[in-house]
């Protein structure tokens, strides 16, 4: 339960960073009202990218970065276990393939062709506290953080349990030896 309380706490800490990342990218494009521009078509079918997708992975990247290291350090207190990379691969990995359901709610709840699109009144991109876009990012890291915490309690961090601590120092390992 307290891994679950400091995952929390890291997880909301990074949902901020999620978010300041989200609002800084669509401000320096001119603002939420641009989040649905087409960056590039997918030849060959109706498909594109939007820049809403290239926020959505920018600020995924840099949180992810951010809670790896606070879980590392803090939740799990791994760091002394296992190396940074072998840690971080699987970190990554768990938090792209929760990224990718993330960034699928997210087009759902942006695409008024969808059933989950986000209503006006209540959403629009006139004001930041009404912005679809931002309502849409928060929605989905919400409904996907569960995701992560269990497969990187259960997989990424585990892991390391039980393996002798990475020494970086000679004269530690000397002193081990």
């Amino acid at each position: 339960m307290r891994q679950l309380v400091k995952f929390g706490v890291v997880g909301g800490s990074g949902v901020l960073v999620n978010m300041v990342v989200t609002v800084v990218m669509n401000k320096l494009n001119g603002g939420s009202i641009n989040a649905q521009n087409i960056l590039f078509a997918i030849k060959g079918t109706p498909f594109n990218i939007r820049f809403t997708v290239l926020v959505w992975i920018v600020a995924f990247l840099v949180a992810n970065l951010y809670n790896f290291q606070l879980n590392r350090w803090w939740t799990f207190k791994s760091s002394k276990h296992a190396g940074w990379w072998k840690e971080f691969w699987p970190f990554l990995a768990v938090g792209s393939v929760a990224a990718l359901v993330g960034m699928f709610l997210k087009i759902a709840m942006t695409n008024p062709s969808s059933p989950f699109f986000l209503p006006e009144p209540h959403f629009h991109e006139e004001t930041g506290l009404r912005s679809r876009e931002y309502w849409s990012q928060l929605i989905a890291i919400l409904i996907t953080m569960p995701i992560n915490f269990i497969v990187n309690k259960l997989w990424t961090f585990r892991s390391v349990r039980g393996h002798a601590p990475v020494h970086t120092d000679a004269a530690e390992v000397q002193a081990a030896e």
